[in-house]
């Protein structure tokens, strides 16, 4: 069945890169390559990498036109956007609705990927950012349990937070908090 080991080759390929990834995040001379970035075009480049995984459901963005840039390394912030925007895309029902927002707060900004799944696990919410963790059972096969732990590596490397959560009206909410950085000088002003 060359079906069945071409899967299966996939599959190992795509662990062996998240291992990696991982090792490469917590390594002591990992570095970010921080810029400034409009966070509605990391939102945009993640959904339109996510585009296929999401395809079936109702995807919605609110964010603000007057949003601050983000000092972040955009590639990774990108990364963890995508992850999100993927599990939100497997876990959830097709046609149901996926909302990915973003503010300011006191603690810095404030992005949100909200779903109409069926949550997640109670007491799981600390759980699935840890290596090898998954949110379905061992029978789905799809994901590796790295996804989640690489987005807290990368969020905690920026010295932000990141979190999950069941929402009151059911499904669930991914949230992350980058601090606040202030916007570099506009030259000439």
């Amino acid at each position: 069945d060359v079906i069945v080991i071409a899967d299966e080759a996939g599959r190992l390929n795509q662990l062996v890169g998240k291992l990696l990834d991982m090792t490469r995040l917590e390594s002591a001379g990992f570095q970010l390559h921080k810029d400034w970035y409009p966070l509605d075009e990391l939102i945009g480049a993640a959904l339109t990498r996510m585009r296929t995984a999401l395809e079936r459901h109702d995807v919605r963005t609110a964010v603000p036109e007057d949003l601050p840039l983000v000092y972040v390394d955009g590639p990774l912030i990108e990364e963890v956007l995508g992850n999100l925007l993927e599990n939100a895309g497997r876990y959830t029902p097709p046609r149901t609705r996926v909302l990915v927002s973003a503010r300011t707060d006191p603690g810095g900004v404030l992005i949100e990927v909200l779903d109409e799944g069926p949550g997640l696990a109670s007491g799981a919410e600390a759980e699935i950012f840890k290596r090898f963790v998954r949110l379905r059972p061992a029978d789905d096969r799809l994901g590796t349990g790295l996804g989640l732990a690489i987005c807290d590596a990368i969020v905690r490397l920026h010295g932000g937070e990141i979190h999950a959560e069941n929402r009151a009206d059911g499904g669930a909410r991914f949230w992350l908090r980058l601090p606040n950085t202030a916007n570099p000088a506009v030259p000439g002003a």
